[in-house]
């Protein structure tokens, strides 16, 4: 095509320079010569025209563009059995299974049912394979849990909440989603909103990554959860002067995948007259190992010093202030393993031990803070048609302070769920 157009415009450019000449012939042979090759001018700069017109309807043939709407409609029943006490009505603990509110030291036992849909989640994406060979995705996603708003007196109304928003360029992504230190292949299947919550890695947040093969590579937003001296509420300090770094290496193969990631952080906290920090430091190994033709195991293992927020919803702090104000980092490890079986096309279920352990220093937090949670679950999964899944599950979870209390929470769970 690109040679046809030279050739027109070569040919275009000749038939220029002869018109001069024409004029000096005889009038009769000028004018009927002139006529011609006006004419012949004219269908060279149509055919040009069209063929420049063809070239760019060639390379918006070359782009191609996808839109899509999807997520899922899910109501959720429990039944919920607490040992040591009682929880509010707009507890997040009522929703899904959070580990660090589980009621300990409680005066009586204690039984909730809950109903909702709030997991329900919708979904909005988009990719786009560019002429010139560059890809280009969107992605925007929201769920209705943990908003402020609504209430179960009359209407059951429920904010909606971002989770992801972030687009792609290439190797580049920009915007919210699942940090490079969590590995969301490797969760386990669950009934509730979240499986093995106090052994897994979970956190959503902004960030900037850049993606080469089995590497990636992220900043990602920061925040510093500190524990007062002696115990108390949690300080949320949002002081951070650096973004976190995290660095991640995936590795895939026909048995499955396996992934290593690191993190390295500042926890930061200003009172007002001091400026305080200290660096904290993660590892995370995590992994989905096939078993057969359908059954699988995954794993999810951590350690580090001042997680914090990264692990077990933020069960512990990352860092707790001594007499002096200085922040001091808060070792813990976890991890989760899991075992998925799939009995036929229609049925499965999963089978799914976790816990945390978390390293005080009690001469600075007090022994009012979380020790260790473990948690065992069991559910089945039914899928009559596709896209349609019933389940059932037993969640069994016991959290310990470090002044030996405790609390347990059993909980079963029914679900209906259906993806669009």
């Amino acid at each position: 095509m690109k040679q046809k157009i030279k050739k027109l415009t070569k040919a275009i450019g000749l038939s220029l320079l002869v018109v001069p000449v024409i004029f000096t012939a005889t009038p009769i042979f000028a004018e009927e010569s002139v006529n011609q090759r006006i004419k012949k001018l004219e269908a060279m700069v149509e055919e040009l025209k069209r063929a420049k017109s063809q070239t760019v309807e060639n390379k918006k043939s070359k782009e191609k563009h996808s839109y899509k709407f999807g997520g899922f409609i899910k109501a959720t029943a429990s039944f919920s059995d607490y040992s040591d006490g009682d929880l509010g009505a707009n507890s997040g603990l009522r929703d899904f299974y959070i580990p660090g509110t589980i009621p300990v030291g409680g005066a009586d036992e204690s039984q909730d049912f809950d109903f909702s849909a709030k997991e329900t989640r919708i979904g909005f994406k988009s990719s786009h394979h560019l002429a010139n060979g560059d890809k280009l995705t969107t992605n925007i996603e929201m769920d209705f849990l943990l908003p402020p708003g609504g209430n179960e007196r009359v209407s059951n109304s429920y904010n909606p909440r971002l989770r992801h928003a972030y687009l792609t360029y290439n190797n580049w992504l920009f915007g919210q989603t699942w940090s490079t230190f969590q590995d969301v292949g490797a969760l386990p299947e669950s009934v509730d909103f979240l499986a093995a919550p106090d052994g897994i890695v979970f956190e959503r947040q902004p960030m900037v990554r850049y993606t080469a093969g089995a590497w990636q590579f992220a900043i990602e937003n920061p925040e510093t959860t500190v524990t007062p001296f002696e115990g108390g509420g949690r300080i949320v300090t949002d002081d951070n002067g650096l973004p976190d770094f995290v660095g991640r290496y995936n590795h895939k193969a026909d048995w499955g995948h396996i992934s290593v990631a690191a993190l390295i952080r500042q926890l930061s906290y200003n009172n007002g007259s001091d400026d305080e920090s200290t660096s904290s430091t993660g590892l995370s190994v995590t992994g989905k190992l096939k078993i057969g033709t359908k059954d699988d195991i995954r794993f999810n293992l951590a350690t580090g010093s001042g997680m914090g927020r990264y692990v077990g919803l933020n069960t512990a702090n990352g860092a707790v202030l001594d007499a002096a104000g200085n922040l001091e980092a808060i070792d813990s490890s976890l991890g989760a393993v899991s075992y998925r079986h799939q009995w036929n096309s229609k049925w499965r279920s999963n089978f799914i031990l976790s816990g945390i352990n978390v390293d005080n220093d009690t001469a600075l937090t007090g022994s009012s803070v979380t020790k260790s949670v473990q948690s065992v679950q069991v559910n089945l999964l039914h899928s009559p048609v596709p896209k349609l899944t019933l389940g059932f599950g037993i969640l069994s979870a016991n959290r310990e302070l470090e002044s030996g209390a405790d609390g347990d929470l059993l909980r079963t769970i029914f679900t209906a769920k259906y993806a669009f």
